[in-house]
This record gives C-alpha cells, structure tokens and sequence, in this order.
C-alpha cells in the first residue's frame, strides 16, 4: 500500500515540476530572448502607428482598388485565424474552376502566384513578376508615371533569405504604402 502512494507522490511532483518548466519557465524564457533579440518581429512586425497599426508586414491582407497592388488569392479570405490552404491538388476540378476563374479576371499571362493560393493562405509577398505584371494597372489608376512606379517595386524588393534561401519577393503591404506616402 506504501508503495503505490509513493508511486502516486512521485508522479504529481513530475507533474507539477514539468508543468512548472515546460508550461511557465520555457514560455517565459523564449518570450524574453524574442523580445530581447528581435524585438519587432516578437511583436508581431506591426506597420504603422503603435496606436493604430496599419497591419503586419507577416500577413497578407485584402486590397483589391485598382490603385494598389493585389496580394497571393488567399482560400480564407485573408482571415488570420481560419489561415489554411484549400488542401484542393492539382487534379481538383474546383481548383481549376477558381485560377479559370482568375486567369479569366487578370488575363491569361498572369503569374502563378497570381492565380494560386498560397499554402498558408495569408501570404504577404508576391514575386517581382506579379508585382510588374500589376504596373500599369496601378500606374494608371493613380496617374503616375509607369516608371515611377517601377521604381517603388524596385525599391520594394527583397532578395532571397539570408541572400540563398527562397526567391526574391515584394512585400505588398509595405509596398502599398510606399504608393500613398507619395500624396
């Protein structure tokens, strides 16, 4: 009888002294060392005013005026927190309905990822294509010179992760900002 209380003693203090290091000190620990070292992405990467934030330069949102750069289609319509794929495959008829649905909307040489969702649905990037392919559109709903705006995507681009990871990329956020600072 001793035996299987003390068994019983022993296995609550395991569970007290790992919910205490894995539930509060762990936690704890790595929310100091994010704040500590990368103080604006454990913060979310807000854009803008403390007091009113435009967004997060980590996730996509929905702009769809002529005037500005349109992001990756996202399958959850830009929500955060039911962000997901479409889990659809390349042999799903309703797949190929929506980018025939998009190639129609944009036109047939319209860049992948302007046709496709992204995997995580809340993308904020597009590829330097997607974002020329846009050009003239913005150009002209806004009244500037195409080269002008060429240059805000140039300056916009970000290269490859650590210079070899990935492709290189246009945040559409902070691009799109860029576009009305110009007022």
């Amino acid at each position: 009888m001793k035996s299987i209380l003390t068994d019983y003693l022993v296995a609550l203090r395991a569970i007290v002294v790992f919910t205490v290091l894995t539930g509060l000190a762990y936690p704890l620990a790595m929310t100091g060392l994010a704040q500590a070292l990368f103080p604006q992405a454990a913060n979310g990467s807000l854009i803008g005013p403390a007091a009113q934030p435009a967004g997060s330069a980590l996730i996509a949102q929905k702009f769809t005026a002529p005037k500005y750069f349109w992001p990756r289609p996202s399958a959850s319509d830009f929500g955060a927190v039911p962000s997901g794929a479409s889990n659809q495959g390349f042999t799903s008829a309703k797949l190929a309905a929506a980018v025939e649905e998009r190639r129609a909307a944009l036109g047939s040489n319209a860049p992948s990822d302007l046709l496709y969702a992204s995997g995580s649905g809340l993308d904020p990037h597009i590829s330097p294509e997607a974002a020329e392919y846009q050009v003239a559109r913005v150009a002209e709903a806004r009244q500037l010179p195409p080269e002008l705006v060429r240059h805000l995507v140039a300056a916009a681009t970000e290269g490859p992760q650590f210079g070899f990871l990935g492709q290189a990329r246009v945040n559409v956020l902070l691009l799109n900002r860029s576009l009305d600072a110009l007022k």
